[in-house]
């Protein structure tokens, strides 16, 4: 769970941090008790792929915790200096080993309750050949009836995928937002 409260010291001269509503602001912040020093927390970015190969999904089984040995999308968190499609890109080479050609933005999903907003983009596949790197047992493509449901790691990627199969069989993706409690 997200801890809005988590700056104990100043980022700047190590003094102790109190929390308070500075003047001209609206919402508590972390405030430097020596030099004045306002610290903000924002939202934290996930960024991934829908990497896909005719009819099938590539998904990944993850090697690391949280929720080891589930599947997921190729995600993580947003590097400083790259782009949201940078990132997505980055994480697809590193979870899966995967070669893509980038799409566009398919779905931006709020987890207010974590501090994270998670971005997707779909995918296309350019060969079959995955390298997973170490936060990756295996990576896998599955067909929409061969997908572990209750098996996937997070509610992010299991909206992502409902939406990308009812998007195909529609005949046309759309960009989804969506709101995770």
């Amino acid at each position: 769970m997200f801890n809005p409260r988590s700056i104990k010291h100043c980022r700047a001269c190590g003094a102790p941090a109190q929390y308070g509503v500075p003047a001209d602001d609206n919402r508590e912040r972390a405030t430097c008790t020596v030099c004045g020093t306002i610290h903000y927390e924002n939202p934290l970015n996930v960024v991934g792929t829908v990497p896909v190969w005719q009819d099938q999904v590539l998904l990944c089984r993850r090697n690391i915790e949280p929720r080891y040995g589930l599947w997921t999308l190729p995600a993580g968190f947003m590097e400083l200096g790259e782009t949201l499609r940078d990132g997505a890109l980055r994480e697809t080479i590193e979870e899966a080993g995967a070669q893509v050609e980038m799409q566009e933005l398919y779905t931006m999903l709020n987890v207010v309750r974590v501090g994270q907003v998670h971005f997707f983009y779909r995918a296309q596949l350019l060969d079959t050949r995955f390298d997973p790197g170490p936060e990756t047992i295996e990576a896998r493509l599955f067909r929409e009836d061969e997908i572990p449901w209750e098996q996937i790691a997070f509610r992010t990627v299991k909206e992502t995928l409902r939406r990308w199969f009812d998007d195909r069989r529609q005949g046309q993706f759309g960009f989804h937002t969506v709101d995770i409690g």
